[in-house]
């Protein structure tokens, strides 16, 4: 088989949309910077009627209930609406823009509708049911089986075996929660966006690091303001909040964050609190509740356990709540330090408020290991995080990474090969480093393409979107300043390369389980979490460390503090997650046809943190009108999959630190080619527990993870 990058279109072209970019890349790379909101609609809505059109074949009685005559056709068409409205919901997310928000609205009802449509195609169910049931069936390789499996299993979820009337029903409540998500993350954006802080006097800037400062004054000069400014965006406000020694700074500035989109923002002069999320919330959740109990489920909790690794609500919520006690413990002590030192060595009269935790934690930090974050930060600029990065992937997996020249959406955004032992490229992928306005937060990988062998034999090669929110390069005495990024920023990067490699590295030719495709969603983060790992090694901080100044890489005494540090107050760190894992999933599993009348999703989210966790929850804090993961970024009934897919990460990481003890390194090779080949190259053709069993050899054990947190 050879391994291609076609630029060939799967049909031919009206010569009226032979220029328009969504459609003339065909299998290669769209041109990014040539799309305009205006190629949106003609192109999305052709690429919907081919679509269709496919369906009306793949459902006609002549056509034969196969492999080559049923799914291949229809994954073809389908996969080439699904990539272009990719596309489209990329650049939404990376270059957001009034215009280009209106036109993705404008079509979001239509493609949401016809996916919609699809899961509930009965005649499409009947044909694929045939093929499961025929000779053709047990021809097939493992993969293909699998893929008409998961088939199976959507259409019975997307509501195919509903009657007319309820399928209309079931339509109309996938739209509007597309339309509800969307406008979720848009609030969240734009309340990010609009916050701006000016400061006039240099006395106020006490504590923070060079480098923030010199980002501050940028700021202003961008928005044409006098001074410094802050943002909303996580690498201006979290300094403020860790390093400033105004505490009138750091109180405003955290009012604005944990107020976002809720009912206690600031107007932002726009006159009306239209990014108010919590309507939303409510009617997301009443809509997902009604789309549960239509397919026959008590809640929409056991509903999103269908293609999951956990077997029960009860189940779930009993392995949370068990990750509490054994936590607790820890996290009591950890609150118990930090109120004692803030009182003792910060003298904070009214006591330790909400907007003093992260200066007093590093104060602590500080004072306890002998080293602060930003002086560790200055250790890792971004080229040389990557080049340490690149380096683990090719010891432990066989492969090169090259820089690429592919079209791209920003300036900021560089693009790499992944090419195999051979000198073959076996997948490509993007990076997009920096925070900038416009650009959804935090830190994300999304299938750009995925792998599949086409019809002619060729195989079409994964591509992948690498997104994170660093500080950008700041000019200081007039020369720009290599790109510095905080060990945590190192983490981020670690963990969404794995996720990457889960993509990019699959072995599997059949779209549907191919790289992350299939994979049971409280196992999608084994590979990113598992590679988190690597960023406490020293033969590893070794390599990806250089000082910015000196080019020194990091001293071993350093990190030696570094690890003593490592589990720094990761009690209440864990309590916190189990509490936000815990409100999602009780969001999703308690409401039900007795469920407490007019009980909010944050009054639930107080009495979860009041039971576990240990740190006050600000009265303000509106958290929960920012939690995008599950309303608006697929986790809904699946933030616990974090915490699931840490005790098989934690686990595999253990094989590495097993072979260490025989050969000196984790990144030994031969292990590392048995992870690939049992975790990353299988992707969802077979269950995670059996790819886990595979690798493993045995069950999955919680004892690592409690070891490296420091909770055993």
């Amino acid at each position: 088989m050879t391994r291609t990058f076609p630029q060939t279109q799967p049909f031919e072209l009206p010569s009226s949309l032979q220029n328009n970019p969504l459609l003339s890349f065909g299998r290669g790379i769209p041109a990014y910077s040539n799309i305009q909101p205006d190629h949106i609609a003609p192109a999305i809505k052709y690429l919907l009627k081919q679509a269709q059109e496919a369906v009306e074949v793949a459902t006609n009685p002549e056509t034969a209930s196969t492999w080559e005559q049923l799914v291949e056709p229809l994954e073809d068409a389908s996969e080439y609406l699904g990539r272009s409205w990719g596309v489209i919901s990329h650049l939404n997310s990376v270059v957001d823009t009034p215009a280009l928000r209106s036109a993705y609205g404008e079509m979001l009802p239509e493609v949401t509708a016809f996916f919609s449509s699809l899961g509930q195609n009965l005649g499409l169910y009947e044909k694929y049911k045939d093929l499961h049931k025929s000779a053709d069936f047990r021809k097939l390789n493992v993969a293909q089986k699998r893929v008409i499996e998961n088939s199976l299993r959507d259409f019975r979820m997307g509501g195919a075996e509903l009657s007319d009337s309820e399928k209309t029903r079931f339509g109309q409540i996938q739209d509007e929660q597309a339309i509800l998500g969307k406008a979720f993350s848009d609030h969240v954006l734009d309340a990010t966006d609009a916050f701006v802080h000016a400061i006039s006097y240099q006395s106020e800037l006490a504590g923070l690091p060079e480098d923030v400062i010199v980002a501050a004054a940028d700021t202003a000069k961008q928005k044409g303001l006098n001074g410094w400014a802050f943002t909303l965006h996580f690498p201006s406000y979290y300094p403020v909040m860790q390093y400033s020694e105004n505490r009138k700074l750091r109180q405003l500035m955290y009012d604005a964050y944990v107020t976002r989109a809720s009912e206690l923002a600031p107007h932002y002069g726009n006159g009306k609190l239209d990014w108010d999320n919590t309507n939303n919330i409510s009617d997301q959740l009443h809509l997902r509740h009604e789309e549960a109990k239509m397919l026959g489920f008590e809640n929409y909790a056991a509903l999103s356990l269908a293609p999951k690794m956990a077997k029960s609500v009860d189940e779930v919520d009993l392995f949370l709540c068990d990750f509490a006690k054994k936590a607790k413990p820890f996290a009591e002590k950890d609150w118990q330090e930090l109120c004692e030192y803030a009182k003792s060595e910060l003298h904070l009269i009214d006591g330790l408020q909400p907007w003093d935790i992260a200066f007093a934690s590093e104060r602590l930090k500080q004072a306890r290991y002998a080293f602060s974050e930003n002086e560790l930060k200055q250790y890792f600029p971004l080229p040389k995080v990557l080049d340490g990065l690149f380096h683990v992937i090719q010891t432990l997996f066989d492969v090169k990474i090259e820089s690429t020249n592919l079209p791209t959406w920003h300036t900021d955004v560089e693009s790499f090969a992944v090419k195999n032992a051979t000198n073959d490229i076996v997948a490509y992928f993007y990076l997009d480093p920096y925070a900038r306005p416009g650009k959804r937060g935090g830190a994300w990988m999304d299938d750009a393409r995925g792998r599949r062998e086409l019809p002619n034999g060729e195989i079409q090669v994964p591509v992948a979107y690498l997104v994170c929110n660093f500080a950008p390069p700041v000019k200081v005495d007039g020369v720009l300043r290599q790109p510095t990024i905080t060990h945590d920023d190192v983490i981020t990067l670690f963990h969404e390369s794995g996720h990457g490699l889960h993509h990019l590295l699959t072995q599997v030719g059949s779209l549907g389980v191919s790289g992350i495709n299939g994979v049971e969603w409280d196992a999608v983060e084994l590979p990113s979490q598992f590679m988190e790992n690597f960023c406490w090694e020293w033969e590893v901080l070794e390599k990806i460390t250089a000082h910015i100044e000196t080019g020194k890489p990091l001293p071993r005494e350093l990190f030696e503090k570094m690890i003593l540090a490592r589990n720094f107050q990761n009690g209440y760190m864990t309590l916190r997650q189990i509490v936000m894992s815990l409100t999602d999933w009780r969001l999703h599993s308690r409401l039900n046809d007795k469920n407490v009348p007019g009980q909010s999703a944050l009054e639930l989210s107080r009495i979860i943190a009041d039971e576990y966790n240990v740190v006050p929850q600000a009265e303000i804090s509106r958290w929960i009108n920012t939690f995008t993961h599950i309303f608006s970024g697929g986790y809904a009934a699946g933030y616990y999959s974090y915490k699931w897919a840490e005790v098989l990460s934690a686990d595999a990481y253990s094989a590495f630190e097993e072979a260490a003890k025989l050969t000196g390194t984790v990144l030994d090779k031969a292990t590392g080619l048995r992870y690939k080949k049992a975790i990353l190259e299988v992707g969802g053709s077979r269950p995670a527990a059996e790819s886990f069993m595979a690798f493993r050899g045995r069950e999955p054990s919680i004892e690592p993870l409690l070891r490296h947190g420091g909770l055993a």
